[in-house]
């Protein structure tokens, strides 16, 4: 079964022209041309504006004049990420899809449900000639994944509709009016590389085979982190074994779950053979703490050579206790709601060049006191190892409105078409709704979609079903807007 086949058939047909479309983060050009033409190809008043953010808007139908103006959002941009063993250009290839049961999943990649899916829905309800809506407004914003960059270039007054639909939460049934706020830690070490002793043996070092995945929606699930786990291999060889690091690359996506990381490493030859019995033992209790999430793990250790340079010894020995001290992983939970974690910090990506170690972390939090806490601690770590500490990308979290209107109006509309109550959440991960509410304070805001797990990693997958029962719900959730 191919992709057009799926139902509802209006949306797969758009998502899978985006999957014909490379899209990566910052590089997602081609994505806003398409998107561009297309709007104007319908005979829509389309802009695009000095970042490459689109907006294509359409009349309301016949009777509809009096609604209140709805905003769909949602990103362009997708993270790319694939197996080691899938050759991949991001710049060039599609993403080819596979149908498993009820799920649809890429072959070896991200898929790109995250938000592909939001955009097609948004694409559908612009095409369509059957739908009641009042005013619509599409925005389609890029670089949502690495500094949501789109939408903090978005000017306020380019936007004429009072209510936005965030197209981007991934669980059907849940309607989310909250988000967490982020922060970025930028740690960099600086040192003079040094000849690299020639009696010492050189050995590769490769973790591989974890999860990975999205570092705000699966935080909470203790998935195993490349860059922490390599940091228990490499301190004891570097520190008591007289070993040397000549390069190391971990993570490369500040929201993605590191999957991997890769040392070389160098260790004097009186002590292989304990580096050898101290990897072996940490990989037995790596694969034995993570067997219930991450069974895949495995870590390498293998011969290498041809290296002439290396990390300054006391260097490379900091830079692995910061790594190690570093809080990763879930800091608190939230006090005011279930199941919700309120604070937390992904160890992201560890990465040797020119004569520095770059360390970057992404700090999500409800709360912004909590995360200014956390990144003192953060900060701290990394200070007292001779790091210099930058932090960027800050921005606070989308606080609930739980009087809202369109919140309400959603609510009744579920519980009419399913007879159940949708649930009403917040979510740890950053929505774009935080940032552009900068420029639209006065927009009522909601967030739905249909369910996706494992983004940010090749795991990614959407739950088909749900994609036609979310379409359903937006489709009467247009008919039932607010009147203004």
């Amino acid at each position: 079964m191919t992709i057009e086949n799926l139902e509802p058939k209006r949306v797969w047909k758009h998502f899978y022209s985006l999957t014909r479309i490379p899209r990566p983060s910052k590089r997602e050009q081609k994505a806003v041309e398409y998107m561009y033409e297309w709007g104007k190809s319908l005979g829509l008043e389309t802009i695009k504006d000095e970042v490459g953010n689109i907006i294509i808007r359409k009349p309301a139908t016949p009777g509809m004049e009096n609604r209140t103006g709805i905003i769909f959002q949602a990103h362009l941009d997708m993270v790319p990420q694939n197996n080691n063993d899938v050759v991949h250009d991001w710049d060039n290839d599609p993403v080819e899809t596979k149908v498993v049961g009820d799920w649809l999943y890429a072959q070896g990649t991200t898929l790109g449900a995250d938000n592909g899916l939001g955009c097609a829905a948004a694409m559908a309800v612009l095409e369509s000639t059957d739908l009641a809506h009042g005013p619509i407004e599409a925005l389609f914003t890029i670089d949502e994944e690495t500094g949501m960059t789109g939408a903090k270039a978005l000017k306020g007054g380019l936007l004429k509709g009072d209510i936005l639909i965030n197209l981007d939460s991934e669980t059907e049934g849940e309607l989310y009016v909250g988000c967490a706020g982020g922060l970025d830690t930028n740690a960099e070490f600086k040192y003079k590389e040094e000849a690299l002793p020639k009696e010492l043996v050189q050995f590769e070092v490769a973790v591989k085979g974890l999860r990975g995945g999205h570092s705000g929606m699966e935080i909470n699930e203790g998935r195993g982190n490349s860059n922490k786990i390599m940091a228990r291999l490499l301190l004891p060889i570097l520190r008591d074994m007289g070993g040397r690091l000549i390069s190391i690359e971990g993570g490369n996506m500040r929201n993605a779950i590191p999957r991997e990381a890769v040392a070389c490493i160098a260790i004097p030859a009186g002590k292989v053979s304990k580096a050898k019995k101290h990897v072996a033992k940490v990989t037995a209790e790596v694969k034995a703490e993570y067997k219930p999430i991450d069974p895949g793990v495995e870590v390498y250790f293998t011969k290498s050579a041809g290296a002439k340079k290396c990390v300054p010894a006391d260097v490379a020995v900091k830079v692995m206790q910061a790594v190690y001290a570093c809080p990763s992983g879930v800091d608190r939970m939230s006090l005011v709601m279930d199941n919700l974690v309120d604070t937390s910090n992904n160890l992201a990506i560890v990465k040797s060049e020119k004569g520095k170690i770059i360390v970057r972390t992404l700090m999500r939090g409800s709360c912004d006191t909590a995360k200014h806490d956390l990144s003192e601690a953060i900060r701290a770590v990394f200070e007292l190892a001779g790091a210099k500490v930058v932090f960027t990308g800050g921005y606070s979290g989308w606080q609930p409105n739980m009087e809202s209107p369109i919140l309400k109006t959603m609510k009744e509309t579920y519980k009419n078409l399913y007879g159940v109550e949708a649930d009403v959440k917040a979510i740890h991960a950053g929505l774009e709704c935080a940032i552009i509410s900068n420029n639209y304070p006065h927009w009522d805001m909601i967030s739905c979609g249909p369910t996706l797990m494992s983004p940010h990693s090749p795991e990614e997958r959407v739950l088909i079903p749900t994609v036609e029962k979310w379409w359903n719900f937006l489709v009467e959730a247009l008919k039932n807007a607010p009147v203004k």
